[in-house]
């Protein structure tokens, strides 16, 4: 974009917010930064300085004299490693670790609260490669959506403000497609079905989420047993979960919700010990001598949710062509099963 840019404003904009006209006439750049320009005094209005709400009346010239000035990230570079499956000048795939979390939270700065994220890990590795975009404000830069903290797998990173836009947009309409593989507890009744019940923030647990709220949002998972599992410790299932939506806590809600919590996620009931449940029976042998085929399994505990984002397809932000990546169970969950499976 070469500066000045000189915009003039068509009679039937009359009565549109400056900056709100602006956001049309800028499709790369988003209000925010919109604000930003016209705060900065870099967006005049017939050679005058305004405020973002003024009310335009048709006629007037409007002038961009430059970018805005990047507002300075609260999130701080960390040099974390990074499992990085694609990377362009519009985007990036990672495959993020459990006990990692997205972000940190709502006002964070430079406290413990706001270390070991992927975003500090991100702003360190892409620093001098272009950046990350900015849409989604100083403490998610290039966060386009969310794992859980304790869910692994495939995220998508936005590098710029039109990427991050663009892929927004696919997944508002839910153009993205997304597989998730997960362990639950119990054996649904069949081998596949949908979930469709709307969640809401649990309003006595606000650490929760629920689908008993009244005016929840709507929310769709689609699941597939891949595996039944019988085992000392119970029944488990391990499913393929596809998601439309993308609503927090929404795979774990809905499996808890038809009564299959998934394994380690005590938030929702599942238990954070498992113990046989069909103890072996302990065979009679000389004092002093237990015979190894008497022996129980030993009680299991995972330190995190067993689910994995292990797939995702999107098209291209940039150039339109389908993308499609994959990530397999992390080893923590390859050997949980295979603790499940008496391997």
């Amino acid at each position: 974009m070469l500066f000045p840019l000189t915009i003039a404003v068509p009679l039937d904009a009359a009565g549109q917010r400056v900056d709100r006209f602006l956001t049309t006439q800028l499709p790369d750049t988003s209000r925010a930064r919109v604000q930003q320009l016209i705060t900065e005094g870099k967006a005049l209005v017939n050679y005058a300085s305004a405020k973002p709400s003024l009310k335009l009346k048709g006629g007037e010239t409007i002038t961009i004299l430059g970018d805005p000035e990047p507002p300075p990230l609260r999130a701080i570079a960390e040099d974390i490693p990074l499992e990085v499956l694609y990377e362009d000048a519009d985007l990036a795939v990672v495959n993020k670790p459990a006990g990692m979390m997205v972000h940190a939270g709502a006002g964070a700065t430079e406290d413990a609260r706001n270390r070991g994220t992927l975003v500090n890990a991100l702003l360190h590795r892409f620093a001098r490669q272009g950046g990350l975009s900015a849409v989604g404000g100083e403490t998610r830069p290039g966060i386009v959506h969310r794992l859980d903290k304790y869910t692994s797998g495939l995220i998508v990173i936005a590098r710029n403000d039109a990427a991050h836009r663009n892929l927004a947009r696919q997944f508002s309409g839910r153009a993205i497609k997304k597989r998730y593989i997960a362990l639950v507890h119990g054996w649904p009744e069949r081998a596949g079905g949908t979930i469709n019940s709307s969640i809401s923030r649990d309003a006595i647990r606000r650490t929760r989420m629920t689908t008993r709220g009244a005016r929840g949002r709507s929310a769709v998972t689609h699941y597939e047993v891949r595996e039944p599992l019988q085992s000392p410790y119970g029944k488990f299932a391990l499913l393929d979960v596809h998601i439309e939506t993308g609503r927090t806590h929404q795979i774990r809600v809905h499996m808890a919700s038809i009564g299959h919590p998934v394994v380690g996620d005590t938030l929702y009931g599942a238990p954070r010990v498992l113990r046989p449940g069909n103890p072996l029976s302990k065979a009679s042998g000389k004092k002093g001598k237990v015979s190894s085929e008497s022996l129980e399994p030993a009680a299991l505990s995972l330190s995190r949710n067993f689910l994995h984002a292990a797939a995702i397809e999107f098209a291209h932000p940039r150039t339109g062509k389908p993308l499609g990546f994959t990530a397999p169970l992390p080893e923590s969950l390859t050997g949980y099963l295979d603790k499940l499976r008496g391997r």
